[in-house]
């Protein structure tokens, strides 16, 4: 019988895992709960039960190669998640080692992002490239840069945080890094809430988006009344897509990816980001590295992706 592979990929509301085969079939998955564990056994104790019915539904546990774990702040060199702000155990947390003592199998861990581009490599647009660069467009920006076909670590297994680099001195103050101007502020989800509010305030014309209470002001509804044609919400994601597009030029002329492949929900709204993005890269670009990159959105299913991406560190690492 063939090996397995198990993937993890922990969130901060929940934590997805699935039995994975080495061509990307997701044999079976399901999902537990993150933030309601305060204490990181508790969670390790619920993972492993919740993973046990997948294993013994698969062949048990002599069929699995060993696991693949896909976390914010995952450090690959150490297997520890390290003062991730989004995640309810504080500090250092040496995950591998206790996913390890608890299953048994060998375990490998990176950052979520690392993972994704490990999976797009195996999986998915990225497969047969040997440079490219993963952004996540989520509640946060996420990267991983593959070069020379090696995801790029960097001496202390921190390498490749796009979404941390400076794009606006001076600029939105972010309260997760207490930095201002950084990349994710801006083009995250959480950055095209804050555009909308923004816009909205410097701005008397009539749009869609008044109705909403700012509470509720989310990407999904700024897409919605793009659609519907309101100039506001259109305005957002052009903002949005020129800085973005800016940020992804210093990362071309620094690493000449033979493509970017964007992954995540703002992904979803199409055309209204993805040709700003791609007209202020080309704009931004000096003249030897323009029109060469490819901006390409993620061929992995949402659902599955993270999952894939955990499971693929079992096929990539030397256990």
């Amino acid at each position: 019988m063939t090996s397995l592979a198990i993937g993890i990929d922990i969130g901060g509301t929940g934590t997805k895992f699935g039995i994975v085969d080495r061509n990307g079939n997701v044999l079976f998955s399901s999902e537990i709960s993150t933030k309601k564990h305060t204490q990181v056994e508790t969670f390790i104790d619920e993972l492993y039960d919740a993973v046990l019915e997948l294993i013994n539904k698969t062949g048990g546990v002599g069929r699995m190669k060993g696991i693949g774990v896909g976390a914010p702040n995952g450090n690959f060199y150490t297997g520890t998640i390290e003062y991730a702000p989004n995640l309810p155990w504080k500090g250092i947390v040496p995950l591998a080692k206790l996913l390890e003592n608890k299953f048994q199998l060998p375990v490998t861990l990176t950052n979520d992002a690392n993972a994704a581009a490990i999976g797009e490599m195996m999986y998915g647009a990225a497969k047969g490239m040997k440079d490219f660069i993963m952004i996540t467009l989520g509640t946060g920006v996420g990267s991983g840069i593959v070069a020379n076909g090696q995801l790029i670590y960097g001496h202390d297994g921190f390498a490749g945080e796009l979404g941390h680099t400076i794009v606006i001195p001076d600029g939105r103050f972010h309260p997760g890094t207490g930095k201002h101007g950084s990349l994710e502020i801006y083009a995250s989800a959480t950055g095209v809430k804050l555009t909308a509010l923004e816009l909205l305030n410097k701005n008397a014309e009539d749009s869609l988006l008044r109705v909403v209470p700012e509470a509720e002001m989310d990407s999904k509804k700024v897409y919605d009344a793009a659609i519907k044609g309101d100039k506001i919400a259109k305005e957002v994601f052009e903002y949005t897509g020129k800085i973005l597009g800016l940020a992804l030029a210093n990362a071309v002329m620094f690493s000449s990816p033979e493509a970017i492949i964007l992954f995540g929900g703002l992904t979803k709204a199409g055309d209204f980001i993805l040709r700003p993005t791609q007209e202020h890269m080309e704009a931004n670009l000096i003249k030897i590295f323009q029109n060469k990159v490819k901006l390409i959105v993620s061929h992995l299913k949402e659902s599955d992706a993270a999952i894939l991406g955990a499971s693929a560190l079992v096929w990539t690492s030397n256990n």
